[in-house]
């Protein structure tokens, strides 16, 4: 048995298969419900993901929101960052920043995102803590094994 890729998917990506499930993030979704992908999670990024999620342009109820966050929090695996956090190179957004704590405390695999601030410091990123910053598009084609349907 192939063991589960350990990844943190940035809240664009997140949102992209819970909300609009079609792409690559659905087939993303589907990793992870067959336990392929193990995302990984923390405080800060189900926070972000709480807040995104209640958007009105998204016009989701509050059942809804739970419905989707039943379809996701399942599979993830919680990591608790250290204080003080991993080291990470600067990134323009602040808000960024715990996802790249997460993926360098989780020992994840990949750092899946949408995000240009992100992707700009990729290089950098995986100088540091060995992990890559991918687009779901990059991380679709060399995981590939765990999309197909």
């Amino acid at each position: 048995m192939i063991a589960a890729v350990r990844v943190v998917l940035d809240t664009n990506v997140v949102l992209s298969a819970l909300v609009f499930r079609g792409g690559a993030a659905g087939q993303v979704r589907l990793a992870w419900q067959r336990g392929l992908v193990l995302p990984l999670a923390s405080t800060a990024t189900v926070q972000e993901l709480l807040r995104v999620l209640a958007y009105p342009k998204f016009r989701l109820s509050q059942a809804e929101q739970g419905e989707l966050l039943a379809d996701y929090l399942p599979h993830t695996k919680t990591v608790r960052i250290p204080q003080p956090p991993p080291t990470v190179p600067d990134c323009r957004d602040a808000l960024d920043l715990p996802f790249m704590h997460l993926a360098g405390a989780g020992k994840a695999q990949a750092l899946v995102t949408g995000d240009l601030d992100l992707l700009a410091v990729a290089a950098e990123f995986e100088s540091a803590t060995f992990c890559p910053i991918l687009s779901i598009d990059a991380f679709g084609k060399i995981h590939s094994f765990a999309i197909r349907e």
